[in-house]
């Protein structure tokens, strides 16, 4: 399975650094490939360094002006022009979505994601990794959201909220089998 995690590149604290080390050896261990956006700092370090340590693959898409930045001595690192297209690669070679804490950058990533399959233009399965309460808050509009009319469809159908690693994991892979 290609998982495709958009998530910071900052250097975080162990509460948010702890959790996405587990999700990134449950990437490693079943044998999946990470595709994230190539940086080789932060929490996209720390991913990166688990998945590969446990066996899984690594493909990542940084973009130009980033480009310093990223993961050196991949063979699987494209290097996309702007976000846009960056995005649109990741989203291209992915199974599935899994969004960690981030800044505006992963929300603008999460949002668009969350567009396309409103729209049917995706049924990839969309979990967001809720680590230590930090989408609490959004998670409340969403269903705000949803109460209100704005999402077409149920939230439960478009994304899944998960609170630990191991519940991302058998989410993802309870929605596509073992791929």
């Amino acid at each position: 399975m290609n998982i495709c995690v958009f998530l910071s590149a900052a250097d975080l604290d162990e509460k948010y650094t702890r959790p996405a080390r587990e999700f990134a050896e449950l990437i490693g261990r079943g044998g999946h490939t990470l595709v994230w956006g190539g940086s080789d700092s932060g929490l996209m370090k720390v991913v990166a360094d688990g998945v590969e340590e446990a066996g899984g693959g690594l493909y990542g898409v940084s973009v130009d002006f980033l480009a310093a930045k990223a993961r050196p001595g991949l063979d699987t690192m494209v290097v996309a022009k702007d976000l846009a297209e960056r995005k649109r690669l990741m989203l291209e070679r992915a199974d599935a979505v899994v969004i960690m804490v981030g800044g505006t950058g992963t929300l603008d990533e999460a949002t668009e994601i969350m567009e396309l399959k409103k729209h049917g233009h995706t049924e990839m399965p969309i979990v967001l990794l809720n680590t230590a309460g930090f989408y609490d808050g959004l998670h409340q509009q969403f269903l705000r959201m949803e109460a209100e009319g704005f999402l077409f469809r149920p939230l439960t159908e478009m994304l899944f909220f998960a609170e630990e690693p191991l519940g991302a994991m058998a989410y993802l892979e309870e929605s596509l089998g073992h791929l």
